[in-house]
């Protein structure tokens, strides 16, 4: 098993779950003839606070899954599959899930700075990774 791909698809499946919410939520509201079915505009606020969070955090994830996967894959096409790799993968993966789930829970400040933090997480892990990468492929 290689972790460093599973934490790519669990990455991937969470974006997904999240798309799904943010589906399920409209259908919802939709179907409650709370909004139309096309009064949900992109990139522009709309809708009851959390779901436009929760819109927020699966746009964000979907934006950032293919940076993660680069790193994933070019690092599995490279031969890089030590335990740092690894490790890294997975705390960016729960860095990422803990941004996600906080963007959704909250807005305020503690919450913001918790979300900043993990999005910082996510970044210093995808950084290490890449650089892993390109040692290895620089030989």
């Amino acid at each position: 098993m290689n972790i460093a791909l599973t934490a790519l698809v669990l990455n991937a499946l969470w974006t997904v779950a999240l798309g799904g919410s943010v589906v399920a939520w409209r259908f919802t509201l939709a179907r409650a003839r709370v909004f139309a079915p096309n009064a949900f505009p992109s990139g522009t606020a709309h809708g009851p606070e959390r779901y436009w969070r929760l819109n927020r955090a699966h746009i964000n994830a979907a934006e950032n899954l293919s940076i993660f996967a680069v790193a994933i894959l070019a690092g599995r096409v490279a031969g890089v599959d030590g335990p740092v790799f690894a490790v890294l993968a997975v705390v960016a993966l729960l860095a990422r899930v803990t941004q996600s789930t906080v963007h959704v829970a909250s807005n305020r400040n503690r919450a913001v700075l918790v979300r900043a933090a993990a999005f910082f997480t996510q970044l210093v892990c995808l950084a290490l990774m890449l650089v892993q990468v390109t040692w290895k492929i620089l030989g």
